[in-house]
Formats: C-alpha cells, structure tokens, sequence
C-alpha cells in the first residue's frame, strides 16, 4: 500500500473508532430505543411472558454490542452471534413467535442503528459514514441468517418432542382463543389450582416433587432446561403458604418459585398462571427462594412499562436527592416507616434514632414532594422498591436468563 492509501486506511479506522466511541455513550438509549421498538411487534402473550421479556432485552443490549464492535472492526470482523440471541430464537420457536417477526425485528434495530449513525453526520465525512453502513450490511446479514437457523432447529427439536406437543396444547388453552378441549392432558380443571413457574436445576423433577409432597396434582409444562410452568390442582385449596413450607425444607433443590394465588377451575387454573407470570417480573430482579404474586402485583405491574416506571422514580424519589447527601436518609427512612405499617415509634426503633427525628424526616419529604405521605404511600412504595431492583441488577442480581 503506497503512503497515500496508508493515510486513507488509517484516516477510516480512526473515524470508525471515534463512531463507535460516540455510540458507546449513547448505548442505553439506543438500546432502549430499539428495545422500544421491537416490543411494537410483540403479540400480548409475549409482553406478559416475563422470560420472554428478558430474553428480549438480553438480546437487544447484545446485539448493539455486536453491532459496533463490527463497525469498530470493519470488513475483518468475524464475531460470533451473541449467545442471547441464539438462546432468544429457539425461545421465540419454543413461544411460537413467528420466524418473520424474529427477522423483522432485526431488521427493525437494524433501521434504527443506521439512523442513529447518520445522525452523528456532522461530525463525519458522509462518504466515510456511508462506508460504514455498506460494511455493516454483510455483519447483519450473518446475524440474522445464524438466529433463522437456531430458530429452525429447535422448530425440528419440538416437532419430534411430545412433550413439547402438550406445551403447544396447554399454550391454546390459556390462550383461550378456541373451544376448551383438555384431552390427554389427564389434569382436572373443574378443581383448586395454584400456578408456578420454577427456575433452576431438573425445574420439572422439582414441580412433580412438590406435587407428590402437597398431595395435589401436577400440570407441568417444561419450557427450557431451567424453567418450568406448573399447575398444582385438587379439590382442596392449596395456600401458598404450604408451598413455603415445603421449599423451606430444601428438598427441591436449588429452585425459585414464582407463585400465583389459588383459584378456581378453567378461569381460576388461567388467572393463576397469569399471576404467577407477574411475580417472575420480579423474581428475575431479585433473588429469594418464592416470590407471591398479591405480595409484589403492583411492582410487576409498573415493570412492564418502562415510561411509567421511569415516571414514578422521578416523580417521587428525584426531589428527595434535591438535599444532598441526606436524599439516601430520607430513603432509609421511608423504608423503615412503611415496613413499620407507617408507625415512626417502631421505625425509630428500627433506625436506632428517636420519633421525633423521623416525623422531622417525614416533614422534609412531604415538602420535597409538596404533597402528604397518606395521599402517595402507596406511589412512593412502589417507586422505592424499583429503585432496589435496578440496585440489584447493576450488581448482577438479576437472574440470568438461561442459555437454553
């Protein structure tokens, strides 16, 4: 290479460098943006299946990273196709998520990526930006060819699986969108259920585990190697409270329980599943052994929309950091005051400081929100308990979505 084409090679691999290091610093809203946008084509038994919903998002902040380390690389890039995304098309075949959606959705981001490059057009020769997304193309091509083959062979895997023939018949009926036909099933719908989905090891060894151990019988469904939705039915009421029981005792192994309420037949055995759903959102965050859905139903109602949770931290817990430093006192004392049951004697006593200091605590929050804690506790819960989630996920609590 003459000394001219030297200059020019080195000229396009530093803009490439300066590109992707501006888009590095833009990584949360770009991945939010094509999260947000990706989600437009989600049907709604996607939105409410909480592991899909991770999945999603695992695969949206991998795929950005792939996408600038090929900018970064150019034409030599050979990445491999980021795990979640292998793991998200045999997820998506398992949820029957069509293979056209899969692709559109990449095709969707892929928009968006371009778009947001050309934004930065100002800073940047248009030619060498054009560059960019002409070698860009091929990366994507590969990525989205590599996903159409996972996604087809776990498609063939389910076609030879029974019991993935009786995952697809227990997905219609809670889908409701047909005549209510239970045949080979051999569960009894006319009874009590109570929903389950079970994270860890052998999760369908422990479901079965738990049924044998309660006396009731089970509906198990295996979604992945480490997730299972079960139904636990008989013509009693099971309270979850004998399903801590059991787990306590440790015999099912090192497994999460997110777990519904009890409910009666064919409705019942769909709301059940439909709550057990909602306490996943929150036992994906947070790790504890069973996580009850009437216990955290707002929480995981505020979590599937991120706006609306973005809403709540700001309109509560921002004014509290308007003073300095004692913002996280504030914190601490709230908590201490709702898991008082809002009594400041007890919550003094939990914090080891007098009432008088928490009313005086108190008073600043009301004023920092301009509005009385007994017309926004229930806000400011919620608000502070998303708070701890996010706390937990920056320090890698969240529950891995499993690699299948």
């Amino acid at each position: 290479m003459n000394r001219a084409g030297d200059r020019q090679a080195r000229s396009q691999d530093e803009i490439r460098a300066e590109l992707v290091a501006r888009l590095r610093s833009r990584s949360t809203e770009i991945e939010d943006a094509i999260f947000n946008r990706v989600r437009e084509l989600s049907s709604p038994a996607e939105s409410e299946d909480a592991e899909y919903r991770a999945g999603l998002r695992a695969t949206v902040a991998e795929s950005v990273d792939y996408a600038l380390t090929s900018i970064e690389r150019g034409e030599e890039s050979t990445e491999a196709i980021p795990p979640a995304a292998a793991a998200q098309a045999r997820r998506s075949a398992r949820s029957g998520v069509g293979l056209d959606t899969v692709l559109r959705r990449y095709a969707a981001g892929d928009r968006l990526v371009g778009e947001i490059i050309m934004d930065e057009a100002g800073r940047f020769p248009n030619e060498a930006l054009r560059q960019v997304l002409r070698t860009q193309s091929p990366h994507v091509d590969r990525l989205m060819a590599s996903v159409a083959s996972e996604y087809m062979a776990e498609l063939e895997l389910m076609r030879r699986s029974p019991a993935q023939r009786v995952a697809e018949r227990v997905k219609r009926l809670l889908a409701g969108d047909a005549p209510f036909d239970a045949e080979g099933l051999d569960y009894e719908f006319e009874a009590w259920h109570l929903g389950l989905i079970i994270a860890g090891a052998r999760a369908d060894v422990a479901a079965r585990t738990l049924a044998a151990g309660v006396s009731r019988e089970p509906l198990v469904v295996k979604r992945s190697a480490e997730t299972a939705w079960a139904w636990l039915g008989g013509r009693e009421r099971l309270e979850v409270s004998e399903v801590q029981r059991y787990l306590t005792a440790g015999v099912l192994g090192d497994v999460t329980l997110a777990v519904g309420e009890p409910r009666w037949g064919v409705d019942g055995w769909r709301l059940t599943h439909h709550e057990a759903q909602a306490a996943q959102q929150v036992m994906l965050r947070r790790s504890q052994p069973l996580t009850q859905a009437s216990n955290v139903i707002l929480l995981a109602a505020v979590l599937r929309d991120e706006p609306l949770a973005r809403s709540l931290r700001e309109t509560y817990l921002a004014p509290l950091d308007e003073h300095g430093d004692s913002g996280q006192v504030l914190r601490d004392t709230l908590r201490a005051y709702f898991a008082a049951g809002f009594n400041a004697a007890t919550a003094a006593a939990a914090l080891e400081i007098d009432r008088h200091t928490v009313q005086r605590r108190l008073r600043k929050v009301e004023e920092a929100l301009d509005r009385l804690l007994p017309s926004c506790h229930a806000e400011l819960e919620v608000a502070l308990s998303l708070e701890e989630l996010d706390d937990s996920t920056n320090k890698g609590v969240l529950l891995a979505v499993e690699p299948d």
